[in-house]
């Protein structure tokens, strides 16, 4: 992401308010993150830091993950050694992507001595390192060894080493003719006609992103290596990094398709004095949304993977059926050789024989060659026909109803699997999943964790699913919507009146819509009552497996014509007297 050596900068310069705070509470919500409760001046704030490889950051924050039940190792360390600490000073090396953050604190001896927390901010070599005044590591979040073909030692007892770093240092500049040198000379060593990729591979502490972003917002020609161009990019940047109230964190949406965005610094035109803490409370609400989308995305998909799997069995134990079902055609042929061998067995030979040739009298008297267990005598091998058509008979009943509870189940699943597509937030696509463990009896279902993520523990259902339809008033009129299969049930069966209107996609899996009527349907204007029940059927197809369809059929009819039939499936109804439009989806608003 976005967040180079001159955002930190600016993070840094806003969190001198720690200063002289006092730690109060350590938490570790996750093995990449932590949590540091500071007071202040009469104030309590809340420092996040992480070095998740795609969300590294340290900023102030305004929410709290949840901590898990076992306590990490690395967050006992802190607790040990800064829990009443007083943090003294938090800095960084001019651009580099490293913070120090100095405490002083009681030891056992209760002499008071130095620590600090070094925060290194660098992708996938993302650290959180705790050392002493001599720089010898007492832990990491992370640690490493060159054992391990690392390029340092990260474990206790160490010495503290930084990462190699062979860029130049933008903050030794001392004018703006060595800027221009610098610039001029990597331009033809790389020969690249980009301003912000030069410098970003020259300098230390610029993403080449930011950059780019903020030569777009000031209509800077990032291939314009002239004069006048790299003096406002050199006058532009020293402002940015040595005026914080002159500069802010902008938003910006990177793609259309898949709605995604980015940050970046740029200079703060405006007349008012800067906000307080702008960018640490800007990091903060950027990455907790982002990280909450990951999370239900992430989680999503590892419901509907699961559900895919559970499909995928089920189909294939139709499959299965369906080739026992053909095996049972046969029965009738082995009922009808036991009754022509019984009926023959007085001009059978006793001894036992390979086969024989018997007139069919169901068939006209037709010739029909038997084959026997030449093992047995011809009244045996009767017996035997007769107990493969008994046991047949039975076989058939049984996987009849087996195919049916099979394809009652596939048509349950396909609805939910479609209901969770269509859910917008992580609690929906949780309710939806609670619910189909609780109707399948799913013992062996797994639980995702907070991050989606599955922790190979058994899933258990919440004993209640909460959640009532959404609703809508479209032109004075209100509209309900399920959103799941549980939902649909409680809107048609118990909240619906009789002569409400329901909608339904025809034989495609979506929501129960209902259009509330608080008078007899012909009290209303046609022309009015028309549009509505229209506008119902396009919803209705938005709420559906067809949403990206066209000219999609809905069926609609009377409340009082829909029933759900005893030990059906929650979202399972059958309905009459119904008619049908077809509609483009759209959404209610």
């Amino acid at each position: 992401m976005a967040l180079d050596g001159v955002v930190i900068n600016k993070v840094v310069q806003e969190l001198q308010v720690l200063v002289n705070g006092k730690v109060n509470k350590i938490f570790e919500p996750n093995r990449n993150e932590i949590y540091l409760n500071i007071y202040n001046s009469g104030k309590n704030y809340l420092l996040d830091i992480s070095c998740n490889s795609e969300n590294y950051r340290i900023n102030l924050s305004t929410t709290q993950k949840p901590n898990p039940k076992n306590v990490f190792n690395f967050c006992m360390v802190l607790r040990k050694h800064l829990t009443g600490g007083t943090i003294k000073s938090i800095s960084m090396n001019h651009l580099e992507r490293r913070v120090f953050i100095e405490f002083e604190c009681y030891n056992e001896l209760n002499d008071l001595v130095t620590k600090k927390l070094i925060v290194e901010l660098m992708g996938k070599h993302s650290n959180i390192i705790l050392v002493d005044s001599n720089d010898t590591i007492i832990d990491g979040i992370c640690r490493l060894s060159t054992i391990e073909n690392s390029t340092r030692d990260i474990f206790p007892g160490s010495k503290y080493i930084a990462l190699d770093n062979n860029k130049k240092d933008y903050m030794l500049l001392d004018s703006f003719n060595a800027f221009q040198n610098d610039l001029l000379a990597k331009k033809d060593e790389l020969e690249s006609n980009s301003i912000s990729q030069t410098i970003a591979t020259l300098y230390n502490g610029f993403g080449r992103k930011n950059l780019s972003y903020l030569f777009s917002e000031l209509n800077i020609d990032d291939s314009n290596f002239s004069n006048d161009n790299l003096n406002h990019i050199y006058n532009t940047l020293n402002t940015i990094i040595n005026s914080p109230l002159k500069s802010k964190c902008t938003l910006i949406k990177v793609s259309e398709e898949k709605p995604k965005y980015d940050y970046y610094i740029t200079i703060d035109n405006s007349e008012d004095t800067e906000e307080y803490l702008q960018t640490n409370f800007f990091l903060d609400d950027f990455y907790s949304g982002k990280e909450e989308k990951e999370s239900y995305v992430n989680y999503r998909n590892n419901v509907l993977r699961y559900l895919l799997l559970l499909l995928k069995k089920l189909n294939n134990k139709l499959v299965a059926i369906d080739d026992k079902i053909k095996e049972c055609d046969d029965m009738e042929k082995y009922k009808l050789y036991g009754e022509l061998i019984t009926s023959n067995l007085y001009k059978l030979p006793d001894y036992n024989i390979e086969d024989v040739t018997l007139e069919n009298y169901y068939d006209e008297n037709k010739p029909i060659n038997i084959k026997l267990d030449s093992s047995i005598s011809p009244s045996q091998n009767a017996k035997v026909f007769f107990k493969k058509y008994k046991k047949l008979q039975n076989t058939v009943g049984i996987i009849q109803n087996q195919k049916e509870l099979i394809n009652t189940e596939i048509a349950y699943l396909t609805n939910i699997l479609g209901s969770i597509e269509k859910a917008n937030n992580k609690d929906e696509v949780k309710e939806l999943y609670d619910t189909i463990v609780k109707d399948l009896s799913l013992s062996d279902a797994p639980d995702f964790g907070i991050n989606g993520e599955n922790n190979n523990k058994k899933y258990k259902a919440k004993n209640e699913i909460s959640g009532l339809p959404t609703s809508y008033v479209i032109d004075g009129f209100t509209i309900l919507v399920g959103k799941n299969n549980k939902q649909n049930d409680m809107l048609t069966c118990k909240i619906a009146k009789p002569n409400d209107l329901w909608f339904h996609t025809q034989d495609i899996h979506g929501s129960h819509v209902v259009l509330r009527l608080e008078k007899s349907i012909d009290k209303y204007d046609k022309s009015k009552i028309d549009s509505i029940i229209y506008r119902c059927a396009t919803i209705a197809a938005y709420f559906s497996k067809a949403r990206m369809s066209s000219n999609v059929p809905v069926d609609y009819t009377f409340i009082k014509n829909v029933k759900k039939p005893n030990g059906a499936k929650p979202g399972f109804v059958i309905f009459t007297n119904n008619r049908t439009l077809f509609v483009n989806p759209k959404e209610p608003y």
